[in-house]
């Protein structure tokens, strides 16, 4: 093992070097990690790349972090001098070691700017990174930057494009924004997935959706479907449902989105910056009293599938709340209040999460071979077509239903309190 302050140079150049010849040489890796191996056995390099999985071995951080760190700081303080590449390369391996370093994506915005660097370059880093650390917030602070920065290159603003004379949106730049997108979703959800209730990924997703595809509402409908099964398998992520929270109280407040799900599948991703689809304005009121309640009775049956299937987490319990109070908000804002003492709660649920719809899930496990979500037509057989939303009695026969079959003490303690909530802040 190196000893002297010149032997640890060398080992630290040559391994920043072999990191970065390992990311040139397969751009397909998809995941970093650390090797427990407390000193060095073999005087081979510390780095280890099996199948698409770049690995260090944990004996040279000691000596690799401080030394980028410092090479680092010491350019930043105008004291050494780095050219482009070594700059990309030093910040590249301090960033997979320690992606929170704020100064290094700094330094990499700035190459970004002057063209040294690739926009999607910094975004694969920056999942690689997510793989070893899935809740930095640096790394989801610097991407939403990234991302800004290629959406206003893909669709500049009103007055850019008159200054520039450019033209419409083309072909090519909507597909790399749809791809954008899609990486993203995937992204967010290996994040999601690595890290329980991981609140910065899950912001991150609906960032991406409000900025690029703001008014795409398929996109909206998709992720409500999609999502369904991922949250049926975390059902104590809190994060996760205030996800679907967020998409099915955007889908609910905006009187188009009714049109999308009546209409053919649409097959381009928009932006806020660059489309805006058509509105039937003189249809939209009428067509969202027939398709808004589907979305929460599909919300309400999915609660129900979970609740019964999985007793005792609060998390359903809540999200059940939340879509039941956004339901009764919303119907009564169609001119037919279940009672008046709605619109003094406008803001008592707004602080506890978002948005989101699905469809009843099949608890017996059969699952669409061609889509990672739950079926649900084994479920539908056995309790029989769906019914509307009755209000307060459904909800009230369904917790007395709940606490005459649970055996769970935790489960009953719930149910009682959503009984209370419903008699004290709906019943009044």
């Amino acid at each position: 093992m190196a000893e002297s302050e010149e032997e640890v140079d060398v080992l630290v150049q040559r391994v920043v070097k072999d990191i970065n010849n390992a990311l040139k040489k397969n751009p397909n890796i998809d995941e970093i990690g650390l090797i427990p191996c407390p000193e060095a056995r073999y005087n081979r390099s510390p780095i280890v790349l099996v199948e698409n999985k770049l690995g260090v071995e944990s004996w040279c951080i000691k000596f690799l972090l401080p030394y980028v760190h410092n090479k680092l700081l010491l350019y930043r303080e105008r004291k050494l001098w780095l050219g482009k590449d070594a700059l990309i390369d030093i910040t590249c391996t301090l960033l997979l070691l320690n992606p929170d370093f704020t100064t290094a994506w700094n330094v990499r915005k700035e190459l970004i700017q002057s063209g040294a660097l690739s926009p999607e370059k910094d975004l694969y880093l920056g999942k690689l990174a997510l793989t070893k650390f899935p809740k930095s917030p640096e790394t989801w602070i610097h991407r939403r930057w990234v991302l800004q920065s290629l959406i206003q290159e893909c669709c500049p603003s009103k007055a850019c494009k008159e200054r520039s004379g450019a033209g419409a949106v083309t072909a090519a730049q909507t597909e790399r924004l749809q791809r954008i997108l899609q990486e993203e979703m995937k992204a967010c959800s290996e994040a999601a997935g690595r890290y329980p209730s991981n609140y910065n990924a899950w912001s991150h997703r609906i960032w991406v959706i409000q900025n690029l595809a703001k008014d795409n509402k398929k996109v909206f409908l998709d992720e409500l479907s999609s999502m369904k099964y991922w949250v049926s398998m975390h059902v104590s992520d809190h994060s996760g449902f205030h996800y679907r929270q967020f998409l099915l109280k955007s889908l609910v407040e905006d009187p188009g989105c009714v049109l999308d799900k009546t209409a053919s599948a649409l097959q381009s991703t928009s932006n806020e910056h660059c489309a805006s689809l058509p509105k039937e304005e003189e249809a939209s009121a009428e067509i969202q009293r027939t398709v808004v309640p589907d979305l929460f009775d599909e919300e309400l049956e999915l609660c129900t599938d979970l609740i019964e299937s999985y007793p005792g987490h609060e998390t359903l319990w809540c999200h059940r709340r939340y879509v039941f109070f956004l339901w009764h908000h919303w119907n009564n804002k169609q001119g037919s209040p279940l009672n008046s003492s709605d619109q003094q709660l406008d803001h008592s649920l707004s602080a506890t999460t978002g948005g989101k719809s699905a469809q009843a899930m099949d608890v017996d496990g059969m699952m669409d071979p061609n889509k990672q979500v739950y079926t649900q037509e084994t479920k539908r057989l056995k309790r029989g077509p769906l019914q509307a939303c009755q209000g307060l009695p459904t909800e009230h026969r369904f917790i007395t239903k709940t606490l005459t079959d649970c055996r769970s003490t935790e489960q009953a303690r719930f149910a009682i309190a959503y009984q209370k909530w419903l008699d004290s802040v709906l019943g009044q």
